[in-house]
This record gives C-alpha cells, sequence and structure tokens, in this order.
C-alpha cells in the first residue's frame, strides 16, 4: 500500500496536480496509477520456414516501417518454395509493420553459405554480410572453405553486386555497417594460418605474422571494392563478432580472444572479452581484455548516448572483472568509456546455461539484451523446456527492469532484437520446439519473430 501512495503521489506531482485536505491513505490509493506503454505482453508471433533448418540472426527496422531480417536456409519447400538445394543459403525476409510476409530472396550456390548480418542502405536497398563456400550460383568466387561474403541488394532484394573475401582456410564474416562516405566496414576472424600460406601480408600493428585466428576488419568502398584491411590477434584463437563506428570515425571491433601475447597485452584467463578500437584508416589505438579466470564470449555492441559502449556476451567465471556468477554461465554485460576503461558491469542469469547474443540501445537510455536460457530461478520466472529464448531491458547503469521468456519443450535461441518508436520490441531467432504456444512449427527448425509490446 505504502509503495501505492508513494508512486501515486509522484505521478500527481508531475501532472502538476496538488493534494490537501484528506489524510485518508485508502482515498489516495484508489487514485489510477498512469498507463503504463509497455507491457511485457505478447502481441503477436510468426514463424517462417520450410521443412528443412531456418535461423534468424540479425533484424532492422526499414525506411518504410517494416523490418528486415537475415539469416540463413536449407529448405527448398514452404516459405522457401522455389529454392533449388537443400543446402545452407542467405535468406533475407522482408516483413511489413505487422509482421506479415511481404517477400522474401535467397542468396547462394551449391555449398554453405550463412548470412549473419544487415545494415540498410542510403540508397534504400540493403547489404548483407556472412560467410560462404560456394563458388556458384550467385557466388563468383571462393578461395577455400568458408569466405566473407558481402552482397548488396536493391529494395526489392534484387542482386546488385557481391563480393568473396578469403583464402584457403575458413574465414568467417559476423558483422556489418555502412560508413559515413558510403562505404562498408564488415568484420569476423582470419584464419591467418592459411592466409599466411597464401602471401598475405597485411597485418594490423605490425608485420609480425601470427596466431590461428585474427579479428579482421576491411573497408570497402560503395562498389565493394577494397579501400584497406587489418588484423588483430595474437597466437592463438581470436574472433571478432561485431563492430560500431565511433564518434571520431574510428571502429570498435569486439568478440573474444584465447591469446596472452602480440597484441593482446593483459589477458585475464581462458578466453576474454576482447575490444580494440582502430582509427578510420585501421591503425591500433588501444586494445582491452575484460573476465575472469575461465571462459568469456563476447557477441554484440552498441554505442551508449555517453560516447561509451555496452558490450555483452556470456561468461563462466567467478573471479576478476565479474563480481556476481548466478549458475554454469551468466549473461555479461560491460559498459566502458571511449577509451576503453570499464565503468561497470552486469551479470545475469540462473542456476542453468545463460548468454546472450545481442544488445541494443533503447529509446531511454537503456539496453534491450536477447539470448537465450536454460534456467527458471533468479533472474528467470520460468523455463518451457531444453532452451528458451530470453529477452530482457535494463535502465542506462544495467540495472534489471524486465525479462520475459518464450520457447517449448525443445531448443530455441534469440540472437537480436530491437525497439520500435512505441517501445514495443520485436525479437528474432530460431525455434525447435513444436509445442511452443502460438506457433505451428513448419520444420526441424523455422525463423521466429516475436513482437512483445
Amino acid at each position: 500500500m505504502k509503495g501505492v501512495l508513494i508512486r501515486n503521489l509522484v505521478y500527481m506531482v508531475s501532472m502538476g496536480m496538488v493534494i490537501c485536505c484528506t489524510n485518508n491513505i485508502e482515498e489516495l490509493a484508489e487514485i489510477p496509477e498512469p498507463e503504463t506503454r509497455f507491457l511485457g505482453e505478447v502481441d503477436w508471433i510468426r514463424n517462417f520456414g520450410g521443412s528443412g533448418e531456418e535461423t534468424a540472426r540479425s533484424i532492422i527496422k526499414t525506411s518504410d516501417g517494416g523490418y528486415a531480417i537475415v539469416g540463413f536456409s536449407n529448405s527448398t519447400d514452404g516459405d522457401l518454395a522455389g529454392k533449388e538445394l537443400p543446402v545452407n543459403d542467405y535468406w533475407l525476409l522482408k516483413l511489413d509493420a505487422e509482421g506479415k510476409l511481404q517477400w522474401s530472396k535467397t542468396y547462394g550456390g551449391s555449398k554453405d553459405d550463412r548470412g549473419q548480418a544487415l545494415v540498410q542502405t542510403n540508397d534504400g536497398g540493403y547489404a548483407l554480410t556472412g560467410y560462404a563456400m560456394s563458388d556458384d550460383g550467385d557466388g563468383s568466387n571462393n578461395q577455400g572453405f568458408h569466405d566473407n561474403w558481402i552482397i548488396k541488394v536493391d529494395g526489392s532484394g534484387n542482386l546488385q553486386w557481391e563480393k568473396s573475401f578469403g583464402f584457403s582456410g575458413h574465414d568467417h564474416s559476423y558483422d556489418i555497417l555502412q560508413t559515413a562516405d558510403g562505404g562498408f566496414f564488415f568484420v569476423g576472424f582470419l584464419d591467418v594460418t592459411a592466409a599466411r600460406a597464401d602471401g598475405f601480408t597485411e597485418k594490423g600493428n605490425s608485420l609480425t605474422r601470427h596466431g590461428v585466428g585474427e579479428f579482421w576488419g576491411t573497408k570497402l568502398d560503395a562498389r565493394g571494392n577494397i579501400e584497406w584491411r587489418r588484423y588483430f590477434g595474437g597466437s592463438n584463437n581470436d574472433r571478432a563478432h561485431a563492430v560500431v563506428q565511433a564518434e571520431d570515425g574510428g571502429f570498435v571491433m569486439i568478440g573474444f580472444s584465447e591469446s596472452a601475447d602480440f597484441d593482446i597485452s593483459n589477458s585475464r584467463g581462458s578466453y576474454d572479452f576482447w575490444v580494440l578500437k582502430i582509427d578510420k584508416n585501421g591503425d591500433l589505438l588501444w586494445e582491452r581484455s575484460f573476465g575472469g579466470s575461465g571462459i568469456e564470449v563476447s557477441y554484440d555492441i552498441t554505442r551508449t548516448l555517453d560516447n561509451g559502449y555496452a558490450i555483452v556476451g556470456n561468461t563462466f567465471s567467478t573471479d576478476l572483472d565479474i563480481s556476481k556468477n548466478y549458475g554454469e554461465s551468466d549473461i555479461w554485460l560491460v559498459k566502458i568509456d571511449d577509451g576503453g576503461d570499464l565503468l561497470w558491469e552486469r551479470s545475469f542469469g540462473g542456476s542453468e546455461f545463460d548468454a546472450a547474443r545481442g544488445i541494443r540501445l533503447s529509446r531511454d537510455g537503456g539496453f534491450i539484451i536477447s539470448g537465450n536460457s536454460k534456467s527458471a530461478d533468479i533472474d528467470l520466472t520460468s523455463n518451457t523446456g531444453e532452451n528458451d529464448i530470453w529477452v530482457l531491458k535494463t535502465d542506462a547503469n544495467g540495472l534489471l527492469e524486465w525479462q520475459t521468456s518464450f520457447g517449448g519443450s525443445g531448443l530455441d535461441f534469440g540472437f537480436d532484437a530491437i525497439e520500435n518508436e512505441d517501445e514495443s520490441i520485436l525479437l528474432v531467432g530460431e525455434i525447435a520446439s513444436s509445442d511452443m504456444p502460438g506457433v505451428t512449427q513448419k520444420g526441424m527448425t523455422d525463423v521466429i519473430v516475436i513482437k512483445v509490446k
């Protein structure tokens, strides 16, 4: 009752109302509380796919008020009718504001091609990135195993150009952005052992060539031609998963590092969040490691309103930079400034395995985090099966405001989420559950889109 009274008093003061001549707490308690815009309720759920396997890895709001989603699919029926081969292709879906499918396109060849991220371009089209093995179909070139594959399409999904970047090993791309000059910057990892054998020498910080996998950043012009590219890392496995452009035109790349040498100056444990900033020409400005003595992997980054950065992933550690651990693996959120210094860190989860894959800045300066959970305790209120999609909202200081999970008895994963102007949230991922409420499953795994209002 006291809490209701205080909230009502705050509301009335904020509305310029004057309270006088009453000591009746019950009367004050009857004054209705302000209407909440965000209710945390499901508005609608859509799933897309065929009889095979589909996943959605990234979603963006489009200029027409709808949405675009990228992932990959190996189906040839259902929503993929017309696709010829039962192998993974990039899959681009265009939805209207109500989540209804307007069109979809697949891109790829006869081998394994997996879309990971997209951006709407200045001309109303889209640029997609991921990794591909094909050298036929839509792909014109492949240097061996997976290559970074960038494609540019128009506003209807028609292919305009495509470029493949890689060497004889496995080279993956996970994130892309359009730069102020109309070009593109994408990040992933380089199989540097194979690249050395192929004569690649474009080291970022020095001419020393080392390592198993390296952070790899590539700057393209508007037509997909290389302007420069750099790699960074140590003697073990280091992989970049996401990038943002800094206010000064440089780039901040995040992922994980297993190394403790060369470009890595302060290793914390087995695997760390590794963050580095380069200038607009690709020169290293600073690098930082964050974590504990166990394993930490970061997957996504967003710029904050104060020109800092929020980074999210998961942690297995209980020491050093990690102040709390609730279970086997927790979501771990860190906030750093533009110089790479740690401002604060937060853990979220329950007693089981919980991990984050995406983070977006919310309209109020807080954060929307998407991922998956096996827990039903501590920060979570329920679990419906083996693995549930989990979305949570924090304030600007990383304090939990609300959370909710979705799923069935199978393995369900959340990969990305965005906030609309009305504070509703669109969450995307993949589901393997045939008993998820509101869903009639189409195949082995489906793309899932959930609107929470």
